[in-house]
């Protein structure tokens, strides 16, 4: 099959660069559907996209050849900008103890972490990385629930 006409220079690399921004993709989006049944503002579609995003900024710093410091730099990038979207989801609300969306931002991320990892052809790691991560927002809030004492009540506001 003749497709350099699209800058790809066989049919081989056409299926690794599917594969690497498909299981960016669908990792991004088991994080994301996690965070969707918990009815988070930031679900399914952000997690795949914010995954898949970072997957193709990393196979763009491939093909453009320039070495791994080129590669550095775009990973350099990928991190600041998706901190800036996270920060984004952050509310603090009106008392310094009401901060809201951390978890959130924090599963952004990560989840950019996920799609560089499978940009760079690193499923297996971008694989653990997932199951970690659904794994700690899903158990770990169950598991403190039966373990750590209730949180204390929120003083009342009205007795100002």
């Amino acid at each position: 099959m003749d497709i350099e006409w699209l800058g790809l220079p066989d049919a081989s690399y056409l299926a690794r660069m599917a594969i690497r921004l498909g299981s960016a993709a669908v990792l991004g989006g088991l994080v994301g559907a996690q965070r969707e049944i918990q009815g988070k503002a930031a679900g399914l579609r952000t997690h795949m996209t914010v995954s898949l995003a970072a997957a193709t900024f990393v196979l763009v710093g491939i093909e453009a050849g320039d070495g791994t410091n080129n590669l550095g730099t775009v990973i350099q990038g990928i991190a600041a900008g998706v901190g800036f979207l996270g920060a984004g989801t952050i509310l603090k609300k009106s008392s310094d103890e009401d901060i809201q969306g951390l978890t959130t931002a924090a599963t952004i991320w990560l989840t950019a972490a996920i799609g560089v990892a499978a940009g760079l052809g690193r499923e297996a790691t971008a694989l653990l990385s997932t199951l970690l991560a659904v794994a700690v927002l899903a158990a770990l809030p169950w598991l403190a629930n039966r373990v750590l004492p209730p949180p204390p009540p929120a003083p009342d506001a009205d007795k100002k």
